[in-house]
């Protein structure tokens, strides 16, 4: 399978769905990553165009961590909109992974970008198979299915699908620990400790399932995007 994980800023997919993605990677399936946004405005005194080269590069070291290959659009952080820009350069950066499912932000999740950022992959999946519009990559032959990864604490957000990765878990930690800037701004900023957060949202989706750690996930319920097989690892 090819798997494409989309999120808004450069920490979003360790945060959600690493330990499935390592999981993928490890079976042999292609991994392919997507951020939006270059994460600039996610510190106190890194100015913001030095705070972008060292998030891609985190961004780059985690993804490596994954076996994920990784695509950054760039759009500034916390102005993340959906209109015809994005929109074709989402469908490209679709067709660029040509994807038989796709992984990203439920449309509930708490910040404005993560919102934007899954109603782009909403429209652009199914526009990326339309050939009359025209970008870098050639239009896909298949509409890849939809699944929507865990909100940030897990609020707001009730799985139906679950995915043990007790034996991935420490390769997400360090793949999330990779965003080292983030670290002292999210103690600082939303009072986080980045281990412990991932740990107890992990540790809570696993005693919903039965296992150690688990991430959860739920449908993307929509046609022509259902499929009757399993698309999690």
């Amino acid at each position: 399978m090819r798997v494409l994980a989309v999120g808004a800023h450069p920490d979003d997919i360790e945060f959600l769905c690493a330990g499935t993605l390592a999981k993928y990677a490890q079976r042999g399936d292609e991994v392919f990553n997507v951020v939006c946004t270059n994460g600039d405005m996610g510190h106190v005194i890194i100015p913001p165009e030095e705070l972008a080269e060292i998030r891609a590069k985190e961004a780059a070291a985690a993804a490596a961590l994954e076996g994920a290959q990784i695509k950054m659009l760039g759009e500034p952080d916390e102005w993340l909109f959906h209109d015809k820009r994005t929109r074709l350069m989402m469908i490209d950066a679709i067709r660029w992974a040509n994807p038989d499912v796709i992984i990203t932000h439920s449309p509930d999740d708490y910040h404005p970008d993560h919102k934007a950022c899954a109603d782009l992959v909403f429209a652009a999946s199914f526009l990326s198979t339309l050939p009359h519009i025209h970008t870098e990559h050639p239009h896909q032959d298949h509409i890849a299915a939809l699944l929507y990864m865990d909100a940030i604490a897990a609020t707001n957000f009730t799985p139906e699908l679950y995915v043990d990765i007790t034996d991935t878990f420490e390769l997400k930690k360090k793949a999330l620990l990779c965003h080292d800037s983030q670290v002292k701004w999210m103690k600082d900023h939303d009072n986080i400790d980045i281990a412990d957060f991932i740990d107890a949202v992990a540790r809570t989706r696993g005693l919903q399932c039965g296992v150690q750690y688990a991430e959860g996930f739920q449908i993307g319920k929509f046609w022509p995007r259902l499929k009757t097989e399993r698309l999690l690892p």
